[in-house]
């Protein structure tokens, strides 16, 4: 499998989240699907839209009342900044919604695979030989995003990959498993993983999986938590 991969109209997966059947010797690890709330303030950046609709409505109301606007003024500007505003978070959702159902993550003891894509299947397949380093950021209590370093020269796209693609890494695009649920307990299986299969690549120190502290992992490959 290469390391991006198109389906259109394909026939249907042979096993879910993968283009192809797992050859002999590879096994499913975990799989799992992005959340949707995380998507929406992750991927769309839900608090900043958030913001701009308060700051333009704070700054209409502001600019009408200067201008001896009235009450019903006030209220119809309100009214109508409420209403553009739950038609943006609708949008939003929706959207976050569709991309998150359609999106499935798989880990197994050879590689990491992106499935994405409503309309176009994508997948982005990493092994963990060409894998240099994968990092943990937290978003949430238990949500998160695992971004993966690729070390080989081919690399797709940035805009190819969003909203599976690191933030603001253009030149050098990293696949993200986003919005990840119980991200931690995912960072460790792909440690261990990774460890297992590439021990001559990577150099993993990895603690306890019910160790409260992050995991610490000093080498080339690192998943630590930011």
């Amino acid at each position: 499998m290469s390391l991006f991969h198109d389906e259109e109209d394909g026939p249907a997966e042979p096993v879910k989240g993968m283009p192809e059947a797992l050859p002999d010797g590879e096994d499913i690890l975990w799989q799992g699907q992005p959340s949707a709330v995380a998507m929406a303030f992750g991927a769309f950046r839900l608090r900043w839209v958030l913001a701009y609709f308060f700051v333009m409505t704070v700054y209409r109301l502001a600019n009408l009342s200067t201008n001896g606007g009235d009450t019903s003024q006030l209220n119809g500007v309100l009214l109508s900044s409420l209403l553009f505003c739950a038609a943006g978070l609708a949008l939003i959702f929706g959207l976050s919604f569709v991309i998150s159902r359609a999106a499935v993550f798989t880990i197994t003891n050879h590689r990491v695979v992106l499935r994405h894509g409503a309309a176009i299947r994508k997948y982005v397949n990493v092994p963990f030989s060409k894998m240099s380093g994968a990092q943990l950021k937290r978003r949430g209590a238990r949500v998160g995003d695992i971004s993966l370093q690729l070390d080989s020269h081919k690399k797709p796209p940035y805009l190819h990959l969003w909203p599976f693609a690191r933030p603001f890494k253009y030149s050098n695009p990293q696949p993200t498993m986003r919005g990840v649920k119980d991200a931690e307990s995912v960072a460790q299986i792909l440690a261990r993983a990774v460890f297992d299969h590439a021990p001559d690549k990577v150099r993993l120190e990895l603690g306890p999986p019910e160790s409260p502290r992050p995991t610490k992992v000093p080498s080339k490959t690192s998943i630590p938590a930011t």
